[in-house]
């Protein structure tokens, strides 16, 4: 067992300790190292350079928006006991292709759209255990999922893939030193992460490290894996958790065409059963207001391939027609899943010193 396991108990009773005394504990790393964010770097390659840290949208050593934290979350005590590996969605969406079919990775306001969208209300629910990594890719224009059986479409997501690959293999050669490890990803960053998980931990001595996977966002075919399985409940690890979003009694066409089974998990119970789970296991969505934490905003259902939610309450509401709740997915159950990555991640460490 790892000396950085061995002192799980240790930080235990130091937390404890801490508390007794109102002590916040805000980060693990050295604030020597953190340096603010930066739009105005230039690759003269046009390739990402993981060994700077402007190339990384989320990286401990750099204040950027994952760091932050809902206004009703500012008691809250930190405790970065593991790593999350976060690959954000597509927010490359002009699909008359100003850039081609990939990202420029330099672009300003691009990066800076990614961070203020994604990083902030996405990779931040990770930030209350974990130590938050999203690397910057030339990700695939929104047009690619449209046109996906293009051969231009296929390479443009091979294009991405590449650069998430390198950016990972960089942060586990450089960054890792044997901390349990969560890959998390919305959208594009889901068709990314499966592959990634795919290659370089089904199966694989890295699995070992695995926490668990939120792969959400896009369908993650049952039989896709190997060895690595859906989540049976809060406490499994090195298992996959996976869910889309819609409006109950709404059945999207696209859905009705599949023909294989998907992995589906609740995020207010974590298990795959189909009852409903009342909106009173919500403990809370962050929606526009980043800083108001809703509780109850909505109940979960598993239906088929999907979940199926009630229109979510919040005051406003009457102006949100769409049924497809893709953007939110993420997002409705904020305060859900930021307690389930403690509760894994402790899972996981118990599991792991029992050996």
């Amino acid at each position: 067992m790892s000396n950085y396991k061995s002192n799980f108990l240790f930080r235990c009773l130091l937390i404890a300790f801490l508390l007794s005394l109102n002590i916040i504990i805000f980060s693990c790393s050295s604030q020597k190292h953190i340096i603010s964010i930066n739009y105005s770097f230039k690759s003269n390659t046009n390739e990402p350079n993981y060994n700077n840290l402007d190339y990384w949208a989320a990286h401990p050593f750099k204040k950027d928006p994952s760091d932050n934290i809902p206004g009703d979350l500012k008691m809250e005590i930190k405790d970065s006991i593991a790593d999350v590996f976060f690959i954000h969605p597509t927010t490359y969406t002009d699909m008359n292709l100003p850039m081609g079919w990939n990202a420029d990775i330099n672009d300003v306001a691009l990066n800076n759209k990614t961070d203020k969208s994604t990083i902030l209300y996405q990779a931040s629910v990770f930030n209350k255990y974990c130590r938050v990594f999203a690397p910057r890719y030339r990700q695939a224009n929104l047009k690619a999922f449209f046109d996906g059986d293009s051969d231009s479409a296929r390479k443009a997501f091979d294009f991405a893939y590449k650069d998430v690959k390198a950016a990972f293999e960089y942060y586990l050669k450089n960054l890792n030193n044997g901390r349990p490890i969560i890959i998390a990803s919305h959208s594009q960053g889901t068709l990314h992460a499966q592959r990634l998980l795919k290659e370089l931990f089904d199966g694989k001595p890295l699995q070992k490290q695995l926490v668990c996977a939120y792969i959400i966002g896009l369908p993650v075919l049952s039989g896709y894996f190997s060895t690595l399985k859906p989540c049976e409940d809060s406490t499994a690890t090195g298992c996959i958790i996976g869910w889309r979003t819609f409006k109950e009694d709404y059945n999207a066409p696209f859905v009705l065409k599949e023909k294989q089974k998907v992995i589906v998990i609740n995020p207010l119970t974590w298990t795959m059963d189909s009852t409903v789970a009342p909106k009173e296991l919500n403990k809370g969505g962050i929606l526009r207001n980043f800083s108001k934490v809703i509780p109850g905003v909505v109940h979960a259902k598993i239906h088929g391939n999907v979940l199926w939610v009630n229109k979510p309450q919040f005051f406003g509401n009457i102006f949100l027609k769409t049924k497809n709740y893709h953007i939110a997915d993420y997002n409705l159950f904020y305060i859900n899943i930021r307690e389930n990555t403690g509760t894994r991640i402790k899972s996981f460490l118990k599991k792991d010193a029992t050996k």
